[in-house]
């Protein structure tokens, strides 16, 4: 695997550019920071109304709007939520476009579905911290970063050499940047959150937890069991990887693991991750999830109330209570 890091990219690039990051929010604000952090020209460019807007403000932006951003800005970041990207790149982004603006995505979902279509004479590349905003943020306050995935999708000029200078400016480069593709880091993306970071882990946490309740246990001390120590256990494999967690883990735990895992995670479920994977190469995932969103999301509303209601959500209150006092 190919790495570059902040030696390999020209600083000088992206600032000389103006740049604007569309959105504040989970991706936005620590990008829109780190640049600016970095000596770079930035603006922060939010739609009429946007909730973010006051906390953009209050850390020293003054908002524009994205119709602006787009007829001003060399390199526009294309930050707010990929369900609203389309209809926003479509209305405030397209119709001002002009050769040689670079279109800069922090994930590739819109584009690599197709629900958005720039023209060929802009530079449409990506880059992709692999982890959340907030530690993004708090990475390059501590003089670090994340790694990110890079990709180019058109390059009319410069615009690899400037994906690599943007990723520097943000802190990736102090961690690794990796050449991909957008195919690979959206897919790649989907499918772990639906089938191991978010829907695998919530599901399987919860699923263990009921159980384990049907059977007697206290509700929290059941919560301490199966979703209290889940980072106990996370930060172990992060630091050093699975085989090095079975060295800090006690020998029936890891003895459990071997004989107990394989009969939870079997044949059926490795089926199920098959078909989840063939759901988001195939864009059914994704025309799914639109589909909800100008549908105005009633089902997210009805999945989320659920989520918020379920019993360990209550246990959860109580444990944590107890370990603020």
């Amino acid at each position: 695997m190919r790495v570059l890091y902040e030696r390999d990219a020209d600083a000088s690039l992206i600032k000389a550019r103006k740049v604007a990051v569309i959105g504040y929010g989970a991706q936005g604000h620590a990008h829109a920071l780190n640049l600016r952090d970095s000596g770079v020209d930035v603006s922060v460019a939010l739609h009429a109304g946007a909730r973010r807007a006051e906390q953009a403000r209050v850390e020293g932006f003054a908002p524009i709007t994205v119709m602006h951003a787009a007829q001003t800005a060399d390199v526009l970041v294309m930050c707010a939520p990929d369900e609203v990207m389309p209809d926003l790149y479509d209305a405030e982004i397209a119709p001002h476009l002009r050769p040689g603006q670079a279109l800069m995505f922090v994930h590739g979902f819109a584009y690599h579905y197709g629900f958005i279509k720039p023209p060929a004479d802009v530079n449409v590349v990506m880059v992709a911290p692999k982890g959340p905003g907030k530690a993004l943020r708090e990475a390059f306050t501590r003089g670090g970063g994340l790694p990110a995935i890079v990709a180019i999708a058109q390059d009319t000029g410069g615009g690899e050499a400037l994906a690599y200078s943007y990723g520097a400016a943000i802190g990736c480069g102090r961690a690794g940047m990796i050449p991909s593709s957008f195919k690979i880091e959206t897919e790649g993306d989907l499918y772990c959150e639906q089938v191991v970071l978010c829907g695998g882990l919530t599901h399987l946490i919860r699923t263990a937890w009921e159980v384990q309740v049907e059977a007697g246990t206290p509700p929290e001390l059941a919560y301490f069991d199966c979703l209290h120590e889940v980072k106990l256990l996370s930060d172990l494999i992060h630091e050093r990887g699975i085989a090095g967690m079975h060295l800090a883990i006690s020998n029936t735990a890891e003895y459990g693991e071997y004989v107990t895992g394989p009969r939870i995670i079997d044949a059926h479920v490795k089926d199920a991750m098959r078909a989840a994977l063939a759901d988001v190469q195939s864009g059914k995932f994704a025309n799914q999830w639109m589909a909800e969103h100008r549908a105005g999301g009633p089902n997210l509303a009805k999945l989320r109330e659920a989520a918020a209601v379920h019993p360990i959500e209550e246990a959860g209150r109580a444990v944590r209570a107890l370990l603020d006092k």
